[in-house]
């Protein structure tokens, strides 16, 4: 659960006249990740693909040509099936002429389709113009221009010019404006185009075509009409051929993409003429069964050995656990796999990932990382625990965790993407928590029924936003320290897990100093010794005169304060060592500089209570505008209530007190039309506090597990667990 599934590095050693056999048990099983050799072993080169492998993959490259022009998706599947050679010579060359044929005559109708409406766009303005088109070009001494421009300037430039004997200029409904001039006989070939220039006159050309343009359109459109009737009748045939030839192309692509990853295999290997050799990693688990499987495949003809178990170290060869077997083969100093050695493919193991079922979706988070490599403590199931605690806390409300709930079993079982469903796990561990706190808190959609109903008015936690139970929103500040210290402590720890194989030096200059001074500064905060200059709150909220939980804590005891302080030196001191072995002199001044993040960190977890709050005043505002709000009590003590029945008067006994302010008269209560209105409010309120929800209690959550949590411990780049295998679902041998 915390550590990646146990490997073990395993060498397959055989004669090559049972490659073959190996290498298909092996891809049966699917839990051997193939390491490359890199061509290192003296006598040993990579093997060769084994026959056929071109061939498997030129019929592999045109099953996806033929699903691409298909729209062949996963659904589309149907049972498994068994796909034989024939099938994927006369059945393949079928479907791909028919289909190919049919994308031809799609592309050409489409093609043939763009240029019409090319034709009708450009057409168009001279439809608006209203002139035929052959009177617009053809003329031996007229000029014509024909574009966009203003008919005052063009009429002026004209009226103007002395070269320019008479004209006409013709506009129509649209922007287009024709202009018809005939020069004097001594006059320059280009003297309309200076003159519209100087009018920024824009030319058009004029199409090619006579006629009336507005005849010619509906032409044009009525050609439109002909080919989009083609188009949908070869769009049916595909459609019909999707249908006939889905299964059978998922079928064959799987097929081939099994085929293929056998017969290029030997690429992997190292081999003489005689003889492979294949390592690779597999859960040490499963060891027993590879070696049965080999066995019971080719005899004597092949040997499976066990090279090495991979401890949770910084999982590299070099540092893993030598089974006794390997052991005592590494000490001969044999190096010739046929002799007895084995082949030294020094990979890293892979990481595949151990996680209790529930925890699962959190793996999606994680990785926007990165991996957790090998020696590094993998923290998803962490993330479960802590991101929806903290989402939850933030939004609280019943209703709206029912809503991220519903959305996220609605994202899980109706979406086939893995990444969507497991948001959608993650979205219904988030909801889950949020309706549970929406409880304690006694709200649903920022309404208090819910404490009224379950708690007689009276629910074991308040929010804080009104000012009779105002000490609660201070205690969620001090909860939202102590929830930061709690998760950076463990952080921290986590940190000298991944780097004890470092040695204990690198431990304690980089992750005991830190958290040393983490522990002694905020010793050195929560201690009474000087008490004036520190927040109140530190001290009230869970002791005191009244506090919103008395747990008698008023903070500890001053020498605290001065033991708090005497670590978060000697860590600071032990810290800038580390630095200066690190950086040299300029360590001397980040040390000292950057200790400052020990407070700064656990500060930022403040973000959950204020989010708690920004959420809780966001609800109240939608709520104060549709139903209205009266107050009761007076100061500190007063109690904001939502007019949910009427609207009582000022004076008018509500709660056992006496109301003595109305906050806001609410639209519900204001007649038929502003209640329209105010339903609109509610409904678009709560949905944008929903969304914001989001987008503020979700993004701040996964901020600290990011960049407060996983930074003092996680670097997150481990190479995922890739088996040599196949997860058959469209294909059977049987």
């Amino acid at each position: 659960m915390y550590r990646p599934e146990k490997m073990s590095k395993v060498s397959v050693t055989g004669s090559k006249a049972v490659m073959d056999d190996v290498i298909e048990t092996v891809h049966d099983i699917n839990l051997v990740h193939l390491s490359d050799y890199d061509g290192s072993w003296e006598g040993f080169e990579n093997g060769d693909p084994v026959e056929g492998a071109d061939a498997a993959s030129e019929k592999l490259v045109t099953v996806r040509s033929i699903k691409s022009i298909l729209g062949v998706e996963a659904e589309h599947a149907g049972p498994s099936r068994i796909v034989t050679d024939d099938a994927l010579d006369e059945e393949l060359e079928s479907v791909r002429v028919e289909a190919n044929e049919l994308d031809d005559r799609r592309n050409e109708l489409e093609a043939e389709l763009r240029d019409v409406d090319e034709e009708i766009d450009s057409m168009a303005p001279f439809a608006e113009l209203g002139i035929p088109l052959h009177l617009l070009s053809g003329y031996d001494s007229l000029l014509v221009g024909v574009g966009e421009g203003d008919v005052e300037e063009v009429t002026k430039e004209l009226e103007e010019a002395k070269a320019i004997r008479t004209y006409d200029v013709q506009s129509g409904e649209g922007d287009l404006v024709a202009v018809f001039a005939y020069p004097e006989s001594n006059a320059r070939e280009d003297i309309l185009d200076d003159l519209l220039v100087r009018a920024n006159f824009t030319r058009q050309e004029v199409p090619d075509a006579e006629g009336d343009p507005v005849e010619y359109i509906e032409e044009l459109k009525h050609r439109k009409q002909q080919l989009q009737s083609k188009l949908a009748t070869v769009e049916d045939e595909i459609h019909d051929l999707r249908l006939d030839a889905a299964s059978f192309l998922m079928a064959a692509e799987e097929r081939l993409t099994i085929d293929v990853q056998k017969s290029e295999a030997p690429l992997q290997f190292a081999t003489t003429e005689s003889a492979f050799v294949a390592e690779g990693w597999i859960p040490t688990e499963a060891v027993s069964r590879l070696e049965r499987d080999i066995d019971a495949t080719v005899g004597d003809h092949a040997a499976v050995e066990e090279l090495e178990r991979a401890e949770y170290r910084d999982g590299h060869a070099h540092n893993t656990e030598p089974v006794p077997e390997a052991d005592s083969q590494h000490a001969s100093g044999k190096e010739a796999a046929t002799d007895g050695g084995v082949v030294t493919m020094n990979d890293s193991p892979p990481t595949m990932q151990k996680n209790a079922e529930p925890a699962e979706p959190f793996e999606l988070l994680t990785k926007m990382v990165g991996l957790p490599s090998y020696d590094e403590i993998d923290p998803t199931f962490f993330l479960m625990l802590t991101f929806p605690v903290f989402y939850g806390f933030m939004i609280g409300d019943l209703g709206y965790g029912i809503l991220y709930t519903a959305a996220g079993f609605a994202m899980y079982s109706k979406f086939d993407s893995d990444a969507i469903k497991a948001l959608g796990g993650i979205a219904m561990w988030a909801g889950g928590f949020t309706m549970l706190f929406g409880i304690l808190y006694g709200e649903i959609f920022g309404l208090h029924v819910l404490g009224d109903v379950l708690f007689g008015g009276k629910p074991p936690m308040h929010k804080g936003l009104q000012p009779h139970y105002s000490q609660y929103g201070q205690t969620w500040l001090f909860v939202s320290l102590l929830a930061g210290l709690a998760h950076l402590t463990l952080g921290y720890f986590f940190g000298v897990i991944n780097n004890i194989s470092h040695g204990i030096k690198d431990v304690v200059l980089h992750n005991l100093s830190w958290l040393t001074m983490m522990i002694g500064l905020w010793l050195a905060i929560l201690s009474k010794a000087q008490r004036g200059i520190k927040p109140d709150f530190l001290f009230t909220t869970l002791g005191g005169e009244h506090p919103a939980y008395d747990l008698g804590f008023t903070g500890l005891p001053e020498s605290f304060g001065t033991i708090g302080l005497g670590l978060f030196f000697l860590g600071l001191v032990v810290m800038t060592y580390g630095e200066f072995e690190h950086m040299g002199a300029p360590g001397l001044v980040v040390g000292p500089l950057e200790s400052v993040n020990v407070l700064v960190n656990v500060l930022s977890y403040l973000r959950l209570a204020a989010v708690l709050l920004a959420k809780a005043g966001m609800a109240f505002v939608v709520n104060l505008l549709f139903f209205g709000v009266y107050v009761t009590g007076h100061g500190e003590d007063a109690s904001w209530h939502f007019a949910t029945g009427h609207m009582p008067h000022v004076g008018d006994m509500h709660h056992g007190h006496e109301v003595t302010e109305i906050m806001f008269g609410g639209l519900l209560h204001g007649g038929i039309g502003m209640a329209l209105i105010g339903v609109l409010i509610l409904v678009v309120g709560h949905f944008a506090v929903l969304l914001l929800g989001v987008t503020s209690a979700g993004l701040q959550g996964i901020r600290l597990e990011y960049v407060e949590f996983f930074d003092k411990f996680y670097d997150g780049d481990g190479r995922a667990f890739e088996p040599f295998g196949y997860e058959r679902t469209h294909t059977t041998e049987d």
